[in-house]
């Protein structure tokens, strides 16, 4: 909760590596933390935002970034970051098994957005007293008989040189003119803009009663980004269909 306390914790200790949440490093750049070339920086929890990864590799000596949910126990894949601009969740640890797939449980190929999949010596037994939703969370591998997998529920897709890319949750997704549309994977897009702190897009309805997706980003720094350049970004990477039709910035998110 003290950001001043804990860099002088740092200090006091001479520590070399730390792992904690963007929230608690961003505590610690808010109280005017200057960092150490010596400390490898381990950021898990929550997504790594491109603009956390810039100010923390400016700091640190290494920036890895970590990726598992509590009932895989709990990172399953790690990464380290040089880039800013080219986040990762890395590969899967050792003993670690971590699949993208279909809504049929195939894998999908390479670059294709499908559901994460984990299984391997870290996973759970289940959740306690709740068989349907360990049911419906823990399922058989139909790869390996006797084995079982956890459903993240997040989305991901694997880049050619085979690490993963985690592009938000699958509760996210939207219908717009027919085309199922992942609003984590316009956001994650989003905040890849040099001009971009954070990002949060939503699904409106019009006066007519059609859907159109609407951006949320705030502005990072002095900068602020306009509605062309963040459209030019977004369909650089993204289909037309998933380009927002509006735009709003601002100085924070609350």
């Amino acid at each position: 909760m003290d950001g001043t306390a804990l860099i002088r914790l740092l200090e006091d200790h001479a520590v070399t590596v730390l792992q904690a949440t963007p929230a608690t490093w961003r505590l610690m750049l808010e109280a005017g933390w200057k960092g150490s070339p010596r400390l490898k920086a381990l950021c898990g929890g929550e997504a790594l935002p491109p603009s956390l990864a810039a100010e923390l590799l400016k700091r640190c000596g290494e920036l890895w970034n970590m990726y598992g949910p509590t009932e895989t126990t709990i990172w399953s894949t790690c990464g380290r970051i040089l880039d800013a601009n080219d986040i990762s969740i890395g590969r899967p640890i050792d003993n670690t098994e971590v699949r993208v797939v279909d809504h049929t449980f195939g894998c999908v190929p390479v670059g294709v957005t499908g559901e994460l999949m984990i299984g391997g010596d870290g996973l759970a037994v289940g959740y306690l007293n709740r068989p349907e939703l360990t049911a419906e969370r823990f399922v058989m591998d139909p790869g390996r008989p006797g084995k079982r997998l956890y459903r993240t529920g997040d989305l991901a897709r694997w880049r050619p040189d085979g690490t993963l890319e985690c592009l938000g949750r699958m509760d996210s997704q939207v219908k717009i003119r027919g085309h199922r549309i992942e609003l984590g994977e316009i956001e994650t897009v989003l905040v890849t803009h040099e001009k971009v702190g954070e990002a949060v897009v939503t699904s409106q309805r019009r006066g007519t009663g059609d859907s159109h997706l609407v951006a949320h980003v705030v502005r990072r720094g002095n900068f602020d980004p306009s509605s062309d350049e963040l459209r030019e970004h977004l369909a650089r990477r993204l289909p037309a269909y998933m380009i927002p039709s509006a735009f709003a910035s601002s100085n924070s998110c609350r």
